[in-house]
């Protein structure tokens, strides 16, 4: 029935599972770099594949045995019962799971009798044969056995005593962890809680049972800590709920809850704090953006927009955080928008390394040019650099700007042969010298950003190692009469950091100037702050 330190199982499917979503398909390097990352998490258990069905699988079993180094995790073959009518012994399938020479295999086996009769085209008793051959085979091989009941319970609703019967079945066959799987992810927390909760008394003593949920109805994480308030022990999830469909069971806000609101110690000592970096670290290897609105991992998980959350933050964070955002390695932050009050800006400052504290004045012009700002278009929620710059230029009592505009013009030229080329002018004063640019892009903003990089670089050679990384586009309806007008943002970072400038004006080309003259600026502040 397991050890102590075996009570509860964090079983992560990320390789197999998660890896079913559209859009993602990893490369045997890319499976064993997420497994790492799985491990510094310190998951459990790490199902890597199905070896035998998958070549890239078999590749990667083989390949992790010289090439993985596991400190936390085990890693898991994942394969079916042997085939009806097939004997154990002779399965390919069942000899490929071996010869993935894992210590635990995961089988999946129907539990659900219409799927029994018509998918798998045979009888309810050959079905449990099945699970009873496989799964002693595998412990007469030394391996523990992990069984998920596929479809259990839309089936156990259909037909409670042969999922029972399928259940008790794996158990007495020397299963470690019969697993319940929610397939379809039609479950509700209330349904998963009494099936689970009445499975248990009927089995009597204490079965190990584990929770598979995926998320159709929004509910998988939900579910999975429904069943484990009503006595699972073993949970199955994907890293950001990756997964077919609308996605599994999200691991990291499985283990956010049962370790800050259950108190479970799930993770080994240390680890919890990696959640942020492990969670985005994958996301750049299935190369998914990261969800900024993800629970307790995303980037806006603690971050705070209305004024009156800014007030009580500042006297107490904890009053609208509802953990310490600290404790899985994330930050709180404060969003500067038109909701914004005096605490929302000061707070939002200091958070930049600028402190409010004593200047009023100071405080009252920023929270009001925000304001005002705001109700003309501009943004600064996600534009730290843009807002950053604001706040200086009031703190310094003769703003000292990187430079000043003369003037820039744009020139767009469709060419005979198809080509389009961009070719922009500036001229601006540098430390007291005019000097005048030019510069090619593919497009009016490529070519301003060259132009101007072009004329500022021997003053701030910095900017040579600046980027432009990424460049978005929004228009706004215009109100009270006026017309629509573009808000861009613009992306850049240099070998040390990642910032964003935002830029406002009804032409879009002026826009993404004001854009790229804060990029800049910023970038040479960064740089020189104090020649700037």
């Amino acid at each position: 029935m397991g050890t102590p330190a075996d009570e509860f199982h964090l079983f992560d499917t990320t390789l197999r599972d998660g890896a079913q979503r559209e859009g993602i398909s990893y490369s045997v390097t890319d499976k064993l770099a997420v497994a790492r990352l799985l491990d510094e998490l310190g998951v459990g258990f790490i199902e890597g594949g199905w070896p035998g069905a998958m070549p890239k699988d078999t590749e990667f079993f083989a390949r992790a045995r010289t090439e993985l180094s596991l400190r936390h995790a085990e890693l898991v073959a994942f394969g079916s019962t042997r085939k009806a009518g097939v004997d154990v012994a002779e399965d390919k399938q069942v000899r490929a799971l071996l010869d993935a020479q894992t210590g635990t295999v995961c089988l999946v086996a129907k539990s659900d009798v219409r799927h029994v009769e018509r998918a798998l085209r045979t009888t309810r008793e050959e079905n449990l044969a099945m699970i009873a051959d496989s799964v002693r085979y595998f412990v007469e091989h030394g391996r523990r056995v992990f069984l998920d009941c596929e479809h259990f319970f839309d089936g156990y609703r259909y037909d409670p005593d042969y999922g029972l019967s399928v259940v008790r079945t794996a158990l007495d066959a020397g299963a470690d962890v019969v697993v319940l799987c929610d397939t379809n992810g039609g479950g509700l927390p209330s349904t998963v809680h009494r099936t689970v909760s009445e499975l248990r008394g009927k089995l009597g003593g204490e079965p190990r049972l584990g929770m598979h949920a995926q998320n159709d109805t929004a509910c998988a994480v939900a579910n999975t800590i429904a069943a484990v308030e009503a006595g699972a022990m073993h949970v199955q999830g994907t890293a950001n709920g990756y997964g077919e469909r609308p996605g599994n069971a999200d691991i990291f806000a499985v283990i956010g809850n049962l370790t800050t609101k259950l108190g479970r110690r799930v993770l080994p000592d240390g680890c919890l704090e990696t959640m942020v970096r492990v969670s985005h670290a994958i996301a750049e290897i299935a190369n998914i953006a990261p969800d900024t609105h993800q629970a307790y991992v995303g980037a806006s998980a603690f971050a705070h927009k209305a004024g009156l959350h800014a007030s009580a933050i500042k006297v107490d964070p904890d009053l609208y955080n509802h953990v310490d955002p600290a404790i899985v390695g994330n930050d709180m932050r404060i969003l500067v928008t038109e909701m914004a009050g005096r605490a929302s800006v000061e707070l939002k400052s200091r958070e930049l390394g600028l402190d409010l504290t004593g200047r009023p004045e100071v405080l009252s012009s920023v929270t009001e040019q925000v304001k005002r700002r705001e109700a003309q278009g501009w943004s600064y929620e996600a534009a730290d650099a843009s807002f950053e710059l604001l706040v200086r230029g009031e703190l310094d009592a003769a703003p000292v700007t990187a430079f000043t505009l003369e003037s820039y013009r744009v020139i767009v030229e469709h060419r005979e042969d198809g080509a389009v080329v961009s070719e922009a002018t500036v001229k601006v004063r540098v430390r007291g010298e005019r000097v005048i640019a030019t510069g090619e892009g593919n497009g009016p903003v490529n070519a301003l950003d060259a132009a101007l990089r072009a004329a500022l670089v021997r003053h701030y050679p910095h900017l040579s190692t600046v980027d432009l990384l990424d460049y978005k586009v929004r228009i706004l309806e215009g109100s009270h009469g006026t017309g629509a007008v573009t808000r861009v943002l613009v992306d850049s970072g240099d070998e040390q950091r990642n910032w964003t400038t935002v830029g406002v004006h009804e032409n879009v080309v002026e826009a993404s100037w004001r854009a790229l003259v804060d990029a800049l600026t910023y970038g040479v502040r960064a740089a020189t702050p104090a020649t700037v």
